[in-house]
C-alpha cells in the first residue's frame, strides 16, 4: 500500500494546480491585444499582468515605471483588472492604490486618488477610470487628476452598520447567481450603471455630470437582480428573478429614462436557471437568452434569439463566453457525456433554418474578442493557431485514472478511482465522496478536480464519486428533480449508484464506507453517517452547513422554499440536531486527521 504524500492546503483550496497558467484573459474588441494574469509557477499565488499584440506575436508584462524620480511599485500583484474597450489601456489596483497601464507600451503610471481603490475600470474610451471605495462609494478619476463622487452614502451609512448602503457591489443574492460587479460603463462612457444595496438591489443610471434617473421595474415582485449587460448594440439588458425563483424577466433598460421593457419570460415550476453570459445582444440586434427545452421529447438547455432556437436540442449549454463576426456564438456546451465539456462555436446568423454547432476542442478558461478567439493557451484567428500563449504550469502531482459509468436505471454518472498499485481481489475500504455538495459536478475528465481524491486513493482507498439528481450537466429535469426534496433524493441516488457499482467492481468492501465532503457536500456525508448508518459507517464533514437558515436565501429558497411556508423542510434538512456524533469528524481540512479519524473507525 502508498503512503499519502501531502500537499500544501493553498493548492488544495485555491486550486492552485493551475498557477502559471494565464488566466482571467480578455480580448480588446477589436482583437488586436490578448490581456491575462500570469504567475511564476503552481505555488505563486500572485499574478502580474500581461498583454499579447496578435499582429506580431510578442508578450509583455505590463511594468512599473520611473514617475517624478520615484519608482512606482506597480506591476504586481494584480487581483483584479480593468481594461477599454479596445485594450488599450487596463486599470488596477495594488494596496488600494490605482494604477493606469498602456497596454500597447507597457508603461504604468499612478492615479491619485481621494481615497483607496477597488475594482478599478477604465470606460470604453480609456479616458475615465471609475472605482469602489472601502466605504462602498462610488468615485471617478479623471485624465486630469480630478477624482470626483459618482455615488455614495453619508459617512456612518456603510452596508456594515444596521440599515447600511453599498453602491457598486454585489450583493449577496448576485454572488449565489454568479454576479460578481454591481457597476457598468455605458458604451459611450458617458453613463454608469449602478447597484445600489440596502436591504434590497436598485438600479441607477448615473451620468457623469451629475445627473442620474432610476430604472424601473417591480423589485417587490421581482427582487433579485440576476445579470446586466450593457455593450454596443443597444442598452442596458437586465435579468430579474422572483424570490421562489420560478418567474424571470429578461428587460430592455432605456438608458435615459430608466424605463424597461420585456424582452422575455423564464418560468420553471421548480427554478429558473439562467444561462451565464445571457442576455445580450447579438450583431444584428436580436437578443440573446438561455432558456430550456421541455416538449416533444426534449429535455435540453438551450439560446435562443427573440425566440428561435439557435443550439441543437442535444447540446447542453453551459455559458455564453463570446461572439465573433458574422454573429457566430462561442459556447462551453456538453454534447452526450456530462463528464465533457468543450468548446463549441454556433452559427447564430438570422435567417432561420438547421442549427450548427462546430467542437474547437477541450473546455479550457476562453475569451473573444474582434476576430480573435482564446482558448486556454491557443490564441486562434479564425480555424489557425496564430499563437500560444507561455505556461509555467508544473506537472501534476498525481496523474488519475478514474473509472467512469452510468449506473442505475437513472443512469447517474458515477466512478471509482483505485490505490495505484491495486490487485484485483483484493478487497477495499471505500471513501463516498460528496464533493462540494449540490449543483457540483464531480465525475467530470478534469485531471485538476481529481488531487485531493488521488491521495485517498494512495492512502489505501477506493474512492467512489457519484453525481445524483440535482447535478448540473445530464439534463434540466435530472438536475431539479431534487426540488424540496434535495437530502433524500440526494443520498438514496448515490447509496443506490454505490450499491450498483459492486457488480463491475466486486473489490468495494460495502461493510467499511466512508463518507467525505466540503460545505453542502460535508452537510451531505454528515447526513449519510447520522440517517444511513446502516450503509455509511463513518465520514468526515469539513466546514460543513449544519442549519439551512445560515444560508443566503437565494440558495436556501431554491432548493427548500421559504422556511416561513415550510419548516418542516428546514427542519428535515437540518443536520445540527444530530451532532455531536461519534462517527462523525468535523474538520477544517487537516488531511492526516481526517485519514487518521476514517482509518480508525473502518479498522
Amino acid at each position: 500500500m502508498l503512503v499519502a504524500v501531502d500537499f500544501p492546503d493553498l493548492v488544495r483550496r485555491s486550486g492552485g494546480f493551475r498557477h502559471g497558467a494565464p488566466h482571467d484573459v480578455v480580448v480588446g474588441g477589436d482583437g488586436a491585444r490578448v490581456v491575462f494574469r500570469r504567475s511564476a509557477g503552481r505555488f505563486d499565488a500572485a499574478a502580474s499582468l500581461w498583454v499579447l499584440t496578435v499582429a506580431t506575436g510578442v508578450e509583455q508584462e505590463v511594468a512599473a515605471v520611473a514617475t517624478g524620480g520615484e519608482r512606482q511599485v506597480a506591476a504586481g500583484p494584480v487581483e483584479r483588472f480593468g481594461i477599454d474597450r479596445d485594450a488599450t489601456t487596463a486599470a488596477y489596483a495594488v494596496g488600494g492604490r490605482l494604477f493606469r497601464a498602456d497596454l500597447r507600451t507597457g508603461d504604468v503610471t499612478a492615479v491619485p486618488t481621494a481615497e483607496p481603490a477597488t475594482d478599478p475600470r477604465p470606460d470604453p474610451a480609456g479616458v475615465n477610470i471609475g472605482y469602489v471605495t472601502p466605504d462602498d462609494c462610488l468615485r471617478i478619476a479623471g485624465p486630469d487628476g480630478a477624482d470626483e463622487l459618482l455615488a455614495g452614502e453619508p459617512a456612518g451609512t456603510s452596508w456594515r452598520d444596521p440599515g447600511g448602503v453599498r453602491w457598486g457591489v454585489s450583493d449577496p443574492a448576485g454572488r449565489e447567481f454568479g454576479r460578481c460587479r454591481g457597476w457598468w460603463w455605458a458604451p459611450d462612457g458617458g453613463q454608469v450603471l449602478a447597484a445600489r444595496t440596502t436591504g434590497s438591489v436598485s438600479l441607477h443610471l448615473l451620468d457623469l455630470d451629475g445627473g442620474w434617473v432610476d430604472v424601473h421595474w417591480d423589485r417587490e415582485t421581482y427582487p433579485y437582480l440576476v445579470d446586466v449587460h450593457w455593450a454596443d448594440g443597444g442598452g442596458p439588458l437586465i435579468t430579474v428573478l422572483r424570490r421562489l425563483q420560478q418567474h424571470g424577466l429578461v428587460l430592455s433598460v432605456d438608458p435615459r429614462t430608466g424605463e424597461t421593457q420585456v424582452h422575455a419570460e423564464l418560468a420553471d415550476a421548480r427554478w429558473v436557471e439562467p444561462i451565464p453570459g445571457t442576455p445580450r445582444h447579438l450583431p444584428d440586434g436580436r437578443v440573446l437568452v438561455g432558456g430550456e427545452l421541455a416538449h416533444d421529447g426534449f429535455d435540453a438547455r438551450c439560446l435562443f434569439a427573440d425566440g428561435s432556437l439557435l443550439t441543437p436540442p442535444g447540446l447542453y449549454i453551459r455559458r455564453v463566453i463570446g461572439v465573433l463576426p458574422r454573429a457566430d456564438l462561442i459556447v462551453e456546451a456538453t454534447e452526450g457525456d456530462p463528464a465533457t465539456r468543450d468548446i463549441f462555436r454556433i452559427r447564430a446568423s438570422a435567417g432561420g433554418g438547421r442549427t450548427e454547432a462546430t467542437r474547437l476542442g477541450p473546455a479550457r478558461p476562453a475569451a473573444a474578442g474582434g476576430d480573435v478567439l482564446v482558448i486556454g493557451e491557443e490564441v486562434r484567428r479564425g480555424d489557425v493557431v496564430v499563437h500560444r500563449l507561455r505556461s509555467y504550469v508544473e506537472p501534476l502531482p498525481y496523474s488519475p485514472h478514474p473509472i467512469l459509468s452510468r449506473v442505475t436505471d437513472r443512469r447517474l454518472p458515477a466512478a471509482v478511482l483505485y490505490p495505484p498499485e491495486h490487485l484485483t481481489g483484493s478487497r477495499l475500504p471505500v471513501l463516498l465522496t460528496f464533493g462540494d455538495g449540490p449543483g457540483r459536478q464531480q465525475v467530470t475528465q478534469d485531471p485538476a478536480g481529481w488531487q485531493e481524491r488521488c491521495w485517498w486513493a494512495a492512502a489505501g482507498f477506493a474512492v467512489v464519486s457519484v453525481d445524483p439528481r440535482g447535478t448540473p450537466g445530464v439534463a434540466p429535469s435530472f438536475e431539479k428533480a431534487v426540488h424540496r426534496r434535495l437530502a433524500d433524493v440526494t443520498l438514496a441516488d448515490v447509496l443506490d449508484a454505490l450499491r450498483d457499482l459492486t457488480g463491475k467492481h466486486p473489490d468495494l468492501d460495502l461493510t467499511r464506507v466512508a463518507a467525505h465532503g466540503t460545505g453542502l457536500g460535508g452537510w451531505l456525508a454528515g447526513l449519510a453517517v447520522t440517517r444511513r448508518g446502516d450503509a455509511v459507517r463513518c465520514g468526515v464533514a469539513r466546514d460543513p452547513v449544519t442549519d439551512w437558515h445560515d444560508l443566503p436565501p437565494a440558495l436556501a429558497e431554491r432548493y427548500l422554499g421559504r422556511s416561513a411556508d415550510a419548516p418542516e423542510m428546514y427542519a428535515h434538512h437540518a443536520l445540527a440536531p444530530d451532532l455531536p456524533h461519534p462517527a462523525l469528524l468535523i474538520s477544517v481540512g487537516d488531511l492526516d486527521a481526517e485519514r487518521d479519524f476514517v482509518r480508525e473507525l473502518l479498522g
